[in-house]
Formats: structure tokens, sequence, C-alpha cells
């Protein structure tokens, strides 16, 4: 799991004028069990998560979610602090990606992360050369999203079920190692004016056909 998200991260996502959001402090007797975390129980948990992990500690719910996490990776190419990269992160934790893969610049934004890569086991990789040698090694397909001479429409594409999808920075795409070096070039297609769509929505729909194609 990500562990340099700075403390009090959480509490900064949680709107002052919104305190409804969530639960309040457990009523009834206390449950027993290992996930429970004391201090939510005591205050509420006003967290962004699903119904089924309201009192949980983070801990718990990360191993939980590591039972079934999909073999599918999400890759980003970090070269100038993408402000994408936390929307992405937060799209990976909602499809339940198996890992995230932060390529280039170490620090990102979190913000749009909205504390969701706290959920995630996120990994950095110095270049793009050093990220392709650990797919390799790991013997993971590597799957370039971008609209490139030569990449197959994404509607055509059948993702292999353990992959990694990869997006590149905001505006110029995938750096040329990294086109270099993946295993497929897909592309969405678009049918109006503009010649790109944004790369956290690019990356949200590849994750989104990968899904409809292994998971539901």
């Amino acid at each position: 799991m990500n562990q340099d998200a700075t403390e009090g991260d959480e509490a900064e996502f949680v709107d002052k004028n919104l305190l409804e959001v969530g639960v309040g402090p457990w009523e009834g007797d206390t449950p027993v069990g290992a996930q429970w975390d004391s201090t939510l129980l005591a205050n509420g948990d006003r967290r962004n998560v699903i119904d089924k992990y309201r009192y949980w500690s983070l801990e718990a719910i990360v191993a939980d979610l590591d039972t079934k996490r999909h073999p599918m990776h999400i890759a980003i190419e970090n070269l100038g602090h993408d402000f994408n990269i936390g929307t992405i992160v937060r799209t990976a934790n909602a499809f339940l990606v198996n890992e995230v893969h932060i390529v280039g610049k170490k620090r990102w934004n979190r913000r749009g992360a909205m504390v969701t890569d706290r959920y995630q086991h996120v990994h950095h990789h110095e270049s793009a050369d050093d990220f392709i040698a650990w797919a390799k090694q790991q013997v993971i397909p590597v799957i370039g999203i971008d609209n490139m001479q030569g990449s197959v429409k994404l509607e055509r594409f059948a993702f292999p079920q353990r992959c990694v999808l990869v997006v590149g920075q905001e505006g110029s795409g995938l750096s040329e190692p990294m086109r270099a070096g993946c295993d497929s070039l897909v592309e969405i297609s678009q049918f109006g004016s503009t010649r790109s769509i944004n790369v956290g929505a690019a990356a949200a729909i590849a994750m989104h056909e990968w899904v409809r194609q292994w998971a539901v």
C-alpha cells in the first residue's frame, strides 16, 4: 500500500458543512472482530467507503480488497505532476485494479485521489525503461492507451485478462520509450472536432472496457 500520503488527508476531503455524510457513532452493543476501528465506532465514519466497510479500519479494508483484486494494473506516466493522476487512482480504486504504477516523477498530486490511494498498492518506477523491464519480468502484457497511427480501436480489442494499461501525460500522450515498450497500442474512437480526450477520462474508459470483458 502507498505510504507517501500525508496524515490528515482524510479529514481534508470532508466538507465541514456536510458532516451528515457517512454515519455517526455506532449505536447499540459494540461489535466484536478484528476489522472494527474503535475510534470510528466511537466518533462515526465519514469516509467515502461503501456500506460494507463502515467502521472498518483502513488495514482491514485493504486486506479484504486484496482477496478479490482484478489482475488488471494501471500505469501513468508522471512527467510533469499531471493533476489527472489523482483522478485515475480514484477510478482504479473503483474498478479494483491490482496495482497502480507511477512512472517518472515520484511525487504526484493526490488531491484528485480523494484518499483512495491509501486503499491501493501504488508503486513507483524511475523511467519507462524501468517500468517495461518490470512488466517483462512479471510477464504482464503492456497495453498503451493512445490515439496514434497503428493503434487498434478499443471497441475491437480483446484485452488479456492479466495486463497493465498505461496512459501518458496529458497533452503529449505516451512517451516514445513507453510506446516502444508496449505490446499493443489501443485508441478510443472519437467523432468530434477535438484531437484527444482528457487522459483521466481515457484511462477510465479503458479500465471499464477491461471490466466489461472480464469482470461482469
